[in-house]
């Protein structure tokens, strides 16, 4: 069972191919949610050189941003390995 951990929203890289899959309406729900009190699941990430890589959950990341949270629930998962 993963376990959550809190993870410091600027150790987190985001790679460009999870920027391209963020989509205005679902931020702006997620962060509603949010401001609602609602409790979002965590995101996911690995462990990168010296960093956080942000696998699942840009928009629950990006909302954390901009509610003006320093830090996010995260569980670390292991990278595929190919």
């Amino acid at each position: 069972m993963l376990k959550v951990v809190t993870v410091k929203i600027d150790d987190i890289y985001v790679p460009t191919a999870r920027r391209k899959e963020l989509q205005q309406d679902k931020l702006d729900a997620t962060i509603e949610a949010m401001l609602e009190g609602d409790e979002l699941k965590p995101i996911r990430v690995r462990e990168g050189k010296g960093r956080f890589v942000l696998i699942a959950g840009i928009h629950r990341l990006e909302a954390s941003k901009a509610v003006g949270e320093t830090e996010v629930g995260a569980y670390i998962v292991q990278a595929p390995k190919f």
